[in-house]
C-alpha cells in the first residue's frame, strides 16, 4: 500500500495526514501523539475514527499540524484521519459519516467590527 494523504481543517487549524501500513504509530510534527496531546480527551478525539473501524493497530500516521489551538488541532486531525480512511476503503464512509467524523465544522471566529469592543458586543447605552 502506498502512502495515502488527506487534509482536515477546523477553526484556524490545518492537519495534513500521511497514512501508510504499519503498527499504529501516530507522529505529529515529529513527536508522539502522547507527547503532542498530553490530555487523554484529545487523544481520544484523534483516535475516534480508527477505533470506530477497529484499525487502530493497522496504520502508521504521520501528521503535519499547523495553526489554531489544541482542541481545534485535535478535531482537524480527526477529520483528516477519517478522510484518509475513506480514501483507503470507500466502504468505510457510511460508518464514519453516521458518527459525524466526515463533516467539516465550518464555524469560524467572526471578525471584530469597527467602533465596537468585540464582534457583536456594543458599548453600554446611556440615555442621558
Amino acid at each position: 500500500m502506498e502512502v495515502i494523504n488527506a487534509l482536515g481543517r477546523r477553526k484556524a487549524a490545518v492537519a495534513r495526514v500521511y497514512v501508510s501500513e504499519g503498527a499504529g504509530k501516530i507522529t505529529i510534527n515529529g513527536r508522539e501523539l502522547e507527547v503532542y496531546f498530553p490530555a487523554p480527551a484529545l487523544q481520544y478525539i484523534v483516535k475516534q475514527p480508527l477505533a470506530k473501524l477497529d484499525v487502530t493497530e493497522k496504520y502508521d500516521i504521520k501528521v503535519n499540524l499547523d495553526g489554531g489551538g489544541y482542541k481545534g488541532q485535535a478535531e482537524a486531525l480527526r477529520l483528516a484521519i477519517a478522510r484518509a480512511l475513506v480514501k483507503i476503503d470507500p466502504e468505510n464512509k457510511p460508518a464514519l459519516k453516521a458518527e459525524g467524523f466526515m463533516t467539516r465544522d465550518a464555524r469560524e471566529v467572526e471578525r471584530k467590527k469597527p467602533g465596537r469592543p468585540k464582534a457583536r458586543k456594543r458599548f453600554q447605552f446611556s440615555k442621558r
